[in-house]
């Protein structure tokens, strides 16, 4: 893009929660201007209304028709829903799931028309946003089928931790069947890349976590660490990837041992997200990668509980807009580096998986 500045794109989320609370706190700080051109999809009337319960009348949106439009020593909004909509703080309803999937729709057009170079999501309510054009679990599946790949993972990022799970939003009964060696090496590959490309990590270390208390205990407990977990292991290992495990999640977190690894792949939702909130919730940020574009959310969700209040803290959703820019920062550095033989990265071609699209020599993973 000829943009001297990196455009990104923030969706409203439920406008009955705090989403506009975070995204008016976070730009309200005059550096943010200096590092990118903010382009919130909702509405100017909702917003006003946010800015009137919050005290916050003398932060000012700068209404476009589109994002190229978009001024980029303002914080730009763009009218994506009807004027004539209401807003019911802390409460759940139609109007605002429907609300949140028109930003989040408007906001994906300009992703994919280059108009914007990251996305920021604002949290959404996964009961009231379901509908005939929005019948996935979260965020996450979303995008994935929004950009065509399987090749994807939810990845929790905070400066204590990077985090990514085999198994994302399905029930825990049904977690065991899809624990399989495929999936956790698929997994292995994403990760791998990613920390290379988005986070400029050379040769990354992955802890892998166990699926059965006490990593199944030689069998005692459960048979998947020793005729799938530690197969797996062995076999990415052969591909160049540095995965080390499998480790026992309630000694592994209880100890510290987290800190000793660039990453780490947890089983299924609980097991790896539970003691990432309790360590990172407040600047934890959900990133999902595998995706040939950037998007990255706070770790938060609604939180009708406190909307309006002016109690809730924009430390995750800053987070999510620093990790952003500094995605696309790295992922334009590995281009470059990529182009040149003499400073190229030493990956294994086997860390990618082959089914990866590649587009204009920068990997889309």
């Amino acid at each position: 893009m000829s943009r001297n500045k990196i455009t990104i794109g923030i969706t409203q989320g439920d406008i009955n929660g705090i989403g506009y609370e975070v995204i008016m706190k976070t730009l309200n700080d005059p550096r943010i201007l200096e590092m990118c051109t903010p382009v919130v999809y909702g509405s100017p009337k909702v917003a006003a209304y946010h800015r009137k319960a919050l005290n916050m009348e003398a932060f000012n949106f700068n209404a476009v028709r589109n994002a190229a439009e978009a001024d980029s020593r303002k914080v730009n909004i763009v009218n994506c829903i009807d004027d004539n909509i209401r807003v019911e703080l802390g409460k759940i309803s139609d109007v605002a799931g429907e609300a949140s999937y028109m930003a989040l729709e408007a906001a994906v057009q300009d992703l994919k028309a280059g108009t914007i170079d990251a996305l920021i999501t604002g949290p959404i309510s996964k009961d009231n946003i379901q509908s005939e054009k929005f019948n996935f679990p979260g965020h996450t599946e979303f995008f994935a089928e929004q950009f065509h790949t399987d090749n994807y993972i939810m990845f929790m990022v905070s400066e204590m931790m990077k985090l990514g799970v085999v198994t994302t939003h399905v029930p825990i009964s049904k977690v065991s069947s899809l624990i399989t060696k495929e999936a956790i090496i698929r997994k292995l590959r994403i990760m791998a890349a990613s920390l290379e490309q988005d986070f400029s990590i050379k040769k990354p270390r992955i802890a892998v976590l166990g699926l059965n208390p006490h990593a199944g205990d030689g069998g005692l407990l459960g048979s998947e660490e020793k005729d799938i977990i530690i197969p797996a292991i062995e076999q990415a290992k052969e591909q160049g990837i540095l995965a080390i495990g499998p480790y026992p999640a309630d000694g592994f977190f209880g100890s510290g041992d987290y800190s000793k690894f660039d990453a780490i792949l947890a089983m299924y939702h609980d097991q790896g997200l539970t003691p990432f909130k309790l360590i990172s919730f407040e600047r934890g940020v959900n990133y999902t990668a595998g995706l040939p574009i950037i998007r990255t959310s706070p770790a938060h969700g609604t939180a009708f509980d406190i909307a309006g209040e002016g109690k809730a803290s924009p430390d995750s959703f800053r987070e999510a807009l620093y990790l952003a820019i500094d995605i696309h920062k790295n992922r334009a550095l590995y281009k470059e580096i990529s182009k040149n033989p003499l400073k190229k990265f030493e990956i294994n071609p086997n860390q990618v998986d082959e089914s990866v699209n590649f587009v204009d020599d920068e990997p889309a993973i």
